[in-house]
């Protein structure tokens, strides 16, 4: 298993560690002699530095594998998924907004899935980012505020409103992307065909690297 897939799975092993951090009442509620509230956030904010870090490694060390495209979004979706659920149960997020933004989660995972068993790429959009940029920055503020810091607290759940703006408007965009890209693509009906034609277009790309290299 190289570099990068190394950290997702890594990413995957923090998920349990960080809510069992989250939900254990801890006496003090201090861990090791640190806040509860600092040692659940590095472990978040070290989570989600490895979903960009994964990323990045892969396409400059070029080893972005079959694994390492199913494990990252399914590392994504457990770390964040995981981490709201708890922040409901602590009670600083309403669970119908946590409901809505999980679920956009699981759709757009469906339709990217579907997508690639076509022979489809859907590439993650801006707008896509920009709702994980902001899911991170107000998962933070929440856990940072947590019982102890009120104005962090509050900007954390005016941030929360901007993880739900941009998680429905990215969903809309992502489908009308499949919807576009399904309507313009060839009728594959043979998913093992699909991917035998994905796999010819990468050997085709890795030979002309070779020749150019030569």
């Amino acid at each position: 298993m190289n570099l990068p897939n190394s950290l997702t799975v890594g990413r995957i092993f923090l998920v349990p560690l960080l809510v069992s951090v989250l939900l254990t009442k801890f006496e003090g509620r201090q861990v090791l002699g640190l806040p509860v509230e600092l040692v659940a956030a590095g472990i978040f904010g070290l989570a989600s530095l490895t979903d960009w870090l994964d990323g990045y490694l892969a396409r400059r060390r070029q080893q972005v594998t079959w694994l390492g495209q199913i494990l990252d979004p399914l590392a994504d979706k457990l770390l964040i998924s995981a981490t709201l659920v708890s922040i409901v149960q602590l009670g600083l997020a309403p669970a119908w907004m946590v409901a809505v933004i999980i679920g956009r989660e699981f759709a757009v995972t469906g339709l990217r899935s579907i997508a690639y068993a076509r022979g489809l790429a859907m590439p993650a959009s801006n707008l896509g980012k920009l709702k994980m940029v902001s899911q991170v920055v107000a998962i933070l503020l929440l856990i940072l505020g947590w019982e102890r810091v009120p104005l962090l607290l509050l900007l954390g759940q005016a941030a929360l409103w901007v993880v739900l703006f941009t998680a429905l408007l990215s969903a809309v965009d992502y489908y009308r992307r499949f919807h576009h890209a399904l309507s313009h693509a060839p009728n594959v009906t043979d998913i093992s065909t699909a991917r035998a034609a994905r796999h010819a277009e990468s050997a085709a790309r890795d030979d002309r690297k070779m020749t150019s290299a030569k």
